[in-house]
């Protein structure tokens, strides 16, 4: 009787310790950690709209005041005001490489009062000055091309296409507005400062000329081919500007990854 006991108690102590070896190799029920999602990834592929404040000039070498420039080069320049708004869209081919396109519009005070240029000697004594020179508005639609080298954030670029705007000239023999084409080019900075704001400096040089329709001319009868429409009778001005735009479609998208 007590070697069957003995037998018993030693199968227990053995059952016991064979369910102490398995339970610890069970795995843990604790709960997953919460799950947190990636940060969206940083792109400037996306349309966007803003708006420009700074300042302009006309270049030294602008032809907008006397007969095609050949007699009376407009020397006199003086600078104005330059404001306004512009929508793009850019895609980001790689991280580094940005190509877009934006087109923008301006209202503008930049004019010359005449540089003092005389042209008495040519209307037999009358005159006086020959003029006043003023850019009304200009408007522009461009292509854009950058890269972002320093900080995915910092968007470096170069930008050109197509210029267009209205020009005015006003003297007491040859009043006239004309609306000019021609061509602009320049770069710019722009630092994506907030999640869908970004902020841009841009440096842009334009020439602009008439058509060589005069029918827009004031009295076509005395702009016979020299007057503001001329096509060598060319406008051209500096502009710096300082803008603000917002981003439609700042970010991708974080992936789903799916729960269990």
């Amino acid at each position: 009787m007590n070697k069957f006991i003995k037998a018993t108690l030693a199968a227990s102590a053995l059952a016991l310790l064979a369910g102490s070896a398995v339970a610890a190799d069970l795995p843990s029920h604790k709960a997953p950690p919460p799950y947190i999602p990636p940060p969206p990834i940083m792109t400037w592929t996306g349309f966007y709209a803003g708006l420009n404040l700074g300042g302009g000039f006309l270049a030294s070498n602008s032809s907008n005041q006397g007969w095609n420039g050949g007699w009376n080069n407009g020397n006199g320049n003086s600078g104005g005001v330059v404001g306004g708004g512009q929508v793009g869209y850019n895609f980001q081919v790689t991280p580094m490489f940005v190509v877009g396109a934006e087109t923008d519009f301006q209202g503008t005070s930049i004019g010359s009062g005449g540089g003092g240029n005389n042209n008495w000697w040519l209307l037999g004594g009358f005159g006086g000055n020959a003029g006043s020179a003023r850019i009304n508005w200009f408007g522009t639609v461009r292509g854009r091309v950058g890269i972002t080298l320093l900080s995915p954030q910092l968007l470096l670029y170069g930008t050109g296409g197509f210029a267009y705007g209205e020009v005015q000239r006003n003297g007491w023999w040859n009043q006239n507005s004309a609306i000019q084409t021609g061509w602009t080019a320049g770069g710019g900075a722009e630092w994506m400062f907030f999640p869908n704001w970004s902020a841009k400096v841009e440096y842009l040089y334009t020439q602009i000329s008439g058509t060589g329709n005069n029918n827009n001319n004031w009295l076509w009868a005395f702009n016979p081919g020299w007057g503001l429409n001329s096509t060598n009778n060319r406008t051209r001005f500096h502009t710096i500007r300082a803008g603000i735009n917002y981003h439609f479609n700042f970010a991708a998208p974080a992936p789903v990854l799916a729960k269990y």
